[in-house]
């Protein structure tokens, strides 16, 4: 992408985003990147880094482990590895390793699932794969210290097998030495030490004399002397000597081993490229989740769509210091392709300006914004920018001649996949004058098809917003009545300066500010205050207009309350008649399985036994006492509907239930213990214990009861 003027990165504060990125890198290669991060044009390109950081975004975010760890950089190792004759240490041989080993478990953790679910991440390793025979190499000559096994070479195990023996030798010699000197009392309290690699005892200084051999040193003190005995000189050289052709033993492995790998040298390059490169998508993905950022949606054109926008450096300075930050909704199509804004000062237009403009940069660079992700943005070949006063001291040009000299340079370069952002546009000079300019040049950015924003106070500007196609009004809000800046984008309108207003706010003399109240141009001041009175009217609507939507919310809220209520009590209600019908059911099939039981034992008494007759009284009990059964439950539910019964003793005249059959009838003589009955025409004579009072229920229980 081309930029204009070449401080426009840093204008728009570009470089703190990347040094924010920075701090979450790990390894050199993400450091380097960042530090040179590009701004693409490829919508091929921009759309990879963009989902790449997203997939990590979500990994992140659902706290799933993604197996990069490694850190170190090894590129000096890589280029050593390249070199006919190098050799690479133990240690470096073990970094070499543990890279192959990222790498591994990178390509083991992309089973078929994850590299359908996470895609634009698989990509990074597509083009190479994993290398088994690099570990297996290093694993034969290297254990997991790092140092050189013995099976790495016959003449090696041999030289430390005879290490082994001399060291035994000089052991036990060394303690007969000591032992003897001990006795002695020439022995200082360390005993012995080694110097020069050369095993020696600690005598004495006033000894040192009476004990033959070679003196190598003497404490600081001067109380101790370090003494090489006698006998131990010829095994010392012979270890000496051991020790050196084994050091030279494991220079010739490494070295061999060095040969071996460096046919992988560029595939180890490309590892440790890959590893940075995962490393350098986890920190767009951990920046992305400090400024809450989300992946926009992008377009080949050019177009500009910010849904909730904030501005990322003021989003984090705000959240450190608990403050809110206010969002920002913006558009730039084919239709309205310029934005003024206009407003107070101090009210946020460079801010939302630069909100764009930075953005901007971020998606075309790879970085997920803080935005909504309903967001959609386009591809813009060129950003220019016009921010601030750029009076030049060097060029002795002023404030306004360097002005123009931008505007210039904008006019004749200016296109359609052109972005612009022009601060103050005109300002520096005469105000009609430059007012006249500044509609000259925005006039000119329009027939060039160009996008951007552009901030003034210039009333002219704000008219021709209104009026030319392709150019579209903006104002920061105020509240004039608490005489605050609100830091929010209203577009459609102009806005008002607040001159007079902030005067006031800030408490300048009202004698002065009525002074040149009289001062301005009657139509100009009529023009600013109607554009005050339709901002705060503007205002008052949207304050209703939420009022009205969130009453419209509660209502809506109530009646899926109400509908869930409803349905709730309906879902209750089957349930109920369900758990009924279930329970009859139950009961049912309990009976039926009773039956069953009783005619099959009665089937299996019927084949076994002699005595028929026996059998058929009990099938026909069984029966019958069914059908009695049912009979009495028919005359129940009868009964129940027509009559109740009542506490008291049976007289003549009472109204009375047979316990057996219950049927009803009148007393009509009581005799001891027995009662005459009339049931119908045939008077019958029952015990009393067999009778119940009952009284007939009123009309209406009887029509409920039906």
């Amino acid at each position: 992408m081309k930029y204009f003027p070449e401080s426009a990165l840093v204008q728009l504060e570009f470089d703190k985003i990347k040094q924010h990125l920075e701090s979450h890198c790990k390894t050199e290669y993400a450091r380097l990147k960042t530090e040179n991060l590009r701004i693409h044009t490829s919508r091929e390109y921009i759309d990879l880094e963009l989902q790449q950081t997203h997939e990590f975004k979500l990994l992140a975010q659902q706290s799933q482990y993604f197996p990069n760890d490694y850190a170190l950089n090894l590129s000096k190792e890589l280029k050593l590895l390249a070199i006919p004759g190098a050799s690479l240490t133990s240690e470096q041989f073990v970094n070499i390793y543990d890279l192959a080993g990222n790498l591994k478990n990178i390509f083991h953790w992309f089973d078929n699932e994850k590299r359908i679910a996470y895609p634009a991440l698989a990509k990074v390793i597509a083009n190479t794969h994993y290398e088994k025979n690099i570990r297996l190499w290093i694993e034969e000559i290297l254990d997991e210290r790092g140092t050189v096994r013995d099976q790495a070479s016959e003449a090696l195990a041999s030289i430390r097998m005879g290490l082994l023996r001399k060291r035994n030798e000089l052991r036990k010699l060394f303690d007969r030495i000591l032992s003897r000197l001990n006795k002695s009392g020439f022995v200082a309290d360390i005993e012995e030490a080694f110097l020069n690699g050369r095993r020696v005892v600690a005598i004495f200084a006033e000894h040192k004399r009476q004990v033959k051999g070679i003196l190598h040193g003497e404490s600081d003190t001067r109380k101790t002397a370090f003494i090489e005995p006698e006998e131990t000189i010829e095994l010392n050289n012979e270890i000496y000597s051991l020790e050196h052709e084994e050091s030279r033993e494991i220079h010739r492995i490494l070295r061999k081993l060095t040969e071996k790998l460096s046919v992988h040298a560029d595939l180890l390059k490309t590892y440790l490229d890959v590893s940075g490169e995962y490393d350098f998508i986890r920190a767009k993905a951990r920046f992305a989740i400090d400024i809450n950022a989300n992946l926009p949606s992008l377009h080949e054109k050019a177009h500009v769509h910010l849904v909730q926008a904030y501005h990322p450096l003021l989003l984090l300075y705000n959240q450190k210091n608990s403050k809110p930050t206010i969002p920002t909704n913006i558009e730039l199509n084919e239709k309205n392709r310029i934005l003024v804004i206009s407003g107070p000062n101090a009210g946020g237009k460079t801010v939302t300006l630069k909100t764009v403009g930075l953005l901007q940069l971020m998606v075309q660079s790879g970085l997920l914004i803080p935005a909504h992700p309903t967001s959609t943005l386009g591809i813009f070949k060129q950003i220019m920018i016009h921010i601030g006063d750029t009076q030049s001291l060097e060029f002795e040009l002023s404030t306004y001649s360097s002005h123009l000299k931008n505007m210039k340079y904008f006019i004749e370069n200016a296109n359609g996949k052109t972005l612009f952002f022009i601060d103050e546009l005109g300002s520096g000079s005469d105000p009609n004058l430059g007012g006249a300019f500044a509609e000259v040049i925005l006039e000119e950015l329009v027939r060039k098809h160009a996008f951007g924003i552009v901030t003034t106070h210039y009333l002219n500007l704000k008219v021709m917003a209104n009026k030319t196609p392709g150019i579209l009004n903006g104002a920061m809000t105020f509240d004039e009545t608490n005489l605050q800046p609100l830091y929010k984008l209203t577009i459609g309108k102009p806005g008002s300066s607040y001159t007079f207003s902030i005067a006031e706010r800030i408490g300048l003399n009202a004698a002065l500010i009525q002074k040149a109240r009289k001062l301005v141009d009657e139509g100009h001041f009529r023009l600013d205050k109607l554009l005050n009175r339709t901002e705060q009217d503007l205002r008052g609507l949207e304050e209703r207009e939420k009022e009205l939507q969130k009453l419209l919310k509660d209502n809506e809220k109530v009646r899926k309350e109400m509908e869930n209520r409803i349905n709730k009590e309906k879902h209750q209600q089957q349930i109920e008649m369900l758990k009924h019908q279930n329970k009859i059911t139950e009961e049912r099939i309990t009976y039926l399985k009773e039956m069953e039981r009783k005619l099959k034992q009665i089937i299996f008494d019927w084949r076994k036994s002699e005595n028929k007759s026996e059998v058929i009284k009990q099938m026909q009990a069984l029966l019958f006492k069914q059908k009695e059964k049912q009979v009495n439950e028919k005359a129940k539910k009868k009964f129940d509907s027509k009559y109740t019964e009542i506490a008291g003793e049976a007289k003549v005249g009472s109204k009375v239930m047979m316990k057996k059959n219950r049927q009803v009838g009148t007393v009509k003589e009581v005799r001891g213990k027995k009662a005459v009955v009339q049931l119908g025409l045939m008077p019958i004579t029952v015990d009393l214990s067999d009778l119940v009072i009952v009284k007939e229920k009123p009309q209406e229980e009887k029509v409920d009861a039906k």
